[in-house]
């Protein structure tokens, strides 16, 4: 294929993810752009082209020595919910927009620590981007047919073109705000777009390799078992191997963290925290995917190239070799891919820690002030366009200069032991608020010391002069100072061994200077917000510990510098009212200079915030002493708020309760004065039958009947006897209800006493035509009141005659032995009681509201006195509807054998 056709395809190419990029910006809110499976594929950026060519070499050359890249990730991937989900959370509070400001944040806005993690990530990403560029010159030169793989001039150079065109792309579509927090949507969706085509091009040259040009993954197994040293390619050859893949494994397992344009596209682009509980299920099982056929590619190209030193481009030379052209271009267009989505995002995310930790806290900020918003905007992305492009061609400097010397997965590794160096100060930060930044500055020079000593020195010397004296012998001449076996360490890999002996030393200087030195007032106050999680977004307001004065006007101008008099309008309006303040509020406290940092954050960095901010306030230095009284304050204050909200729901659900009595007494209270008015009526009616009666006889002349005379009399003794049967059920209710009354308790049988109630009733009954029932024959002695329970008896069985229809009704009495009570029932199969009643029929003033138009016959104390007795007697009396008519009066009484 000739240079022009593979160009034409590439610049049609990235036409095509220019359109994709542009359609996402346009369509921003979209579902199809919004959604976890984008935010997933677009972590997929982890897979460069050192997974897509890298893996097949390591795999060719190591076997299974490959895996253990991915093994970290993939163990990482669960504890995204818990961690990256507290990282995402912090910040966007402060509006983080790199790994640099997250780490400077924690240490409270220190400067030089975000410029130290930026020189960092500088040191290992650019050659990382130098190989990238390095697999698409040699893929390139590969494909069409090109025996020289670094030209003469720059300017004939390839590579050099399509690094500016990945330039151009990182920086039209990553510099559109000044906000750096902001979502990057085009880059986003373009990248998850090429996370898909180079996962399924690498399937296709796994299955094309596995089962077109072998008989599948037994006739590649068979055919390498018989080659030499077969066994060392699917096993991990000893213990000391096996430190090797413990130490990758936790290399890759920091590296998925630290790595900024993993930060960028898990963090900084993340649009909905809940994107993570798919992320950590899908983004491990698109790595399955991308490995299952790493290893028999690799196979497939020993056993049919079998040339060592091409052994990374194998996936692209099985198809060249038969022929296959258009499956070798989708093979390079996936390797394209990978390299592109690295170098944009990788490029995004360093500009940015350039701009804000870098070009701006370091020379720019007093400028800044001089300018207008427009003018200060149009800087600011200046910066960050010419920090792409800069870092672009820092890149291809290293590629053509230093990359032909070492292959895409060594390169690779020294680039994430390098980033390894933040793992203690961020991860540790997150979780102990002791440490400090001056023990994170020293802890991170010390590992990357160590880093240089052993990997970069020896790389840099054997890259220029090809002489391997330093490596062999050590510094000095002395053995132990060997950088790939210091301290006598020989038997880790090169990397592996770089990683343990930094990474310790990072730790020690972490852990000790934490311990030794603490930090100011500011760094304990942002560890608190740090550490404190659970209570962040309130510590985040009511923690911050600041002493000083400060003017909001001065504050509101220099906010009028960098977002204009609109924004800063607006933001200060909603300040005001969430903490309801009033407009013309003209001191500033710790929460607008805290809420004034977090809006410049976005644009100009952490650091460069607090510098500008700083610059217009008078502050005064607050001691560890008061750090710590007003953060114990806070905590007091949050847990008394807690405590006084628990208690308003408390009073709020006892007014609710109130409310509820207040209107049971009320209807208590109506229903009182019917009972009263009900009493009146029927104590008024005998004796304005007595009276009558009474003046009759006593107008008599003597010439009145005897039988008139007789019947009058009598009348004046059933009146009577009505009237001291309800004066006594008065009485007896009140002896009840107050614990007046005396139980005569002896043992009865209960069957005995059932049957005498009924014999009192009978010819009640009977004259109503009602059947009543009694088939239980068991004989049970119980000790009771039995003249009381005749009285409870009496009341039930009366109570069910009145609600049952003559000639139809049937009364039933049972009762039965259940867990050390006797339980009896009195059921009827009359109209039944309303159910909006049966909570109230034995209160003592409750009456039907049915009866209202029609009082009762008698007292309508009855159930009210039964209750009483039951109570008295330690039982318990309830009634329930039956399931078709009437209903059933229940009581237990204690059972004693």
């Amino acid at each position: 294929m000739s240079n022009y056709t593979l160009i034409g395809i590439i610049i049609v190419y990235l036409a095509l993810l220019f359109f994709i990029a542009y359609l996402a910006e346009r369509n921003a809110k979209s579902k199809y752009v919004n959604n976890a499976v984008v935010y997933t594929l677009s972590l997929a950026v982890y897979c460069t082209a050192w997974t897509y060519y890298g893996s097949v070499g390591i795999a060719a050359n190591s076997g299974i020595n490959f895996l253990p890249i991915y093994l970290g990730p993939v163990i990482a991937a669960p504890l995204w919910i818990v961690i990256l989900r507290k990282i995402i959370r912090i910040s966007k509070q402060h509006k983080v927009s790199s790994i640099a400001d997250f780490i400077s944040l924690r240490y409270g806005n220190n400067r030089f620590l975000g410029a130290l993690v930026t020189v960092l990530c500088l040191l290992g990403i650019v050659p990382y981007i130098s190989l990238q560029l390095k697999a698409v010159s040699e893929t390139f030169q590969i494909l069409s047919a090109e025996n020289q793989y670094v030209s003469t001039s720059i300017f004939d150079d390839s590579t050099f073109y399509i690094a500016v065109l990945l330039a151009v792309f990182a920086a039209f579509f990553g510099t559109q705000t000044t906000d750096a927090s902001e979502k990057h949507r085009g880059i986003v969706v373009s990248v998850a777009f090429e996370s898909v085509l180079k996962l399924v091009f690498f399937l296709i040259i796994g299955i094309y390799a596995t089962y077109v040009l072998f008989d599948g993954t037994g006739d590649i197994f068979d055919k390498m078992s018989q080659t030499e040293n077969f066994s060392k390619l699917y096993s991990f050859n000893g213990l000391e191997n096996g430190f090797t893949w413990l130490y990758t494994i936790m290399l890759s397992f920091m590296a998925i963290f630290l790595l900024p344009r993993q930060f960028q596209v898990s963090v900084v682009e993340n649009v909905r925290e809940k994107h993570l509980k798919h992320a950590i299920w899908m983004f491990p099982l698109y790595l399955l995917l991308f490995n299952i056929f790493v290893i028999y590619v690799a196979w497939a190209g020993n056993l049919s190239i079998g040339n060592a030193d091409l052994a990374e481009y194998y996936a692209l030379l099985l198809p060249l070799q038969n022929n296959n052209n258009f499956l070798a271009l989708l093979v390079f267009l996936g390797g394209f891919s990978a390299v592109i989505s690295m170098v944009v995002v990788s490029t995004l995310a360093l500009s940015t820690m350039v701009s804000n930790n870098l070009i701006i806290p370091y020379g720019f900020l007093d400028k800044f002030l001089l300018n207008h918003p427009e003018r200060n905007a149009r800087y600011i992305k200046n910066i960050r366009r010419i920090s792409i492009f800069f870092i672009i061609i820092a890149a291809y400097a290293f590629y053509v200069n230093l990359s032909f010397y070492s292959s895409l997965y060594s390169i690779g590794l020294i680039a994430f032991v390098i980033i390894a160096q933040l793992a203690p100060s961020f991860f540790i930060g997150l979780f102990w608020n002791r440490g400090s930044s001056k023990a994170a500055v020293i802890g991170i020079l010390g590992g990357l010391a160590v880093s240089f000593y052993t990997l970069i020195i020896p790389f840099s010397i054997q890259a220029f002069n090809g002489s391997s004296y330093f490596v062999n012998e050590g510094l000095f001449g002395l053995g132990y100072l060997k950088p790939h076996a210091l301290f006598g360490v020989d038997y880790l890999s090169v990397p592996a061994h770089a990683f343990f002996w930094s990474m310790l030393i990072n730790l020690f200087c972490y852990l000790t200077f934490s311990l030794s030195s603490k930090g100011n007032y500011r760094e304990r106050n942002y560890a608190e917000m740090f550490v404190d999680s659970r209570n962040y977004s309130k510590l985040q307001d009511n923690a911050l510990v600041w002493k000083g004065e400060a003017y909001v006007a001065d504050i509101k101008n220099v906010l009028q510098k960098f977002l204009g008099d609109q924004r800063t309008d607006r933001a200060l309006r909603i300040f005001f009212t969430k903490y309801d303040l009033p407009p013309d509020t003209q001191m500033a406290d710790a929460r607008l200079i805290n809420f004034s940092e977090k809006l410049l954050t976005g644009s100009i960095g952490s650091a460069s915030a607090k510098i500008l901010i700083s610059s217009v306030v008078k502050e005064e230095e607050v001691s560890l002493v008061e750090v710590l009284k007003i953060l114990e304050e806070s905590k007091e204050t949050i847990a008394n708020n807690k405590l006084l909200k628990d208690k308003s729901n408390e009073l709020m659900q006892l007014s609710n309760q109130l409310k509820l009595a207040n209107a049971e007494l009320l209807q208590k209270d109506k229903q009182k004065d019917e009972f009263l008015d009900t009493v009146a009526h029927e104590l008024k009616t005998p004796i304005t039958g007595i009276r009558a009666a009474t003046e009759v006889l006593l107008d008599d002349d003597d010439e009145m009947p005897k039988e008139m005379r007789q019947r009058f009399l009598e009348n004046m003794l059933n009146d009577s006897d009505r009237l001291s049967r309800l004066i006594h059920s008065i009485l007896d209710f009140e002896k009840l209800s107050t614990g007046r009354a005396h139980l005569n308790i002896a043992k009865h049988n209960i069957r005995e006493t059932i049957k005498k109630s009924l014999d009192s009733l009978s010819q009640l009954a009977a004259k109503k035509n009602v059947q009543l029932w009694c088939t239980n024959k068991s004989d049970y002695y119980l000790k009771y009141d039995e003249d009381r329970i005749l009285q409870v008896f009496t009341n039930l069985i009366s109570n069910a005659l009145k609600f049952t229809e003559p000639a139809k009704g049937n009364i039933y009495i049972q009762y039965k032995y259940d867990n050390g009570y006797l339980e009896i029932q009195v059921s009827d199969n009359g109209k039944g009681i309303p159910d909006e009643d049966l909570p109230y029929v034995f209160d003592k003033f409750y009456q039907s509201k049915d009866q209202n138009t029609k009082k009762p016959h008698g007292s309508g104390l009855g159930l009210a006195i039964s209750k009483q007795i039951i109570d008295n007697h330690g039982g318990k009396i309830w009634v329930e509807n039956n399931a078709k008519t009437g209903a059933t009066f229940s009581f237990t009484l204690p059972f004693v054998k």
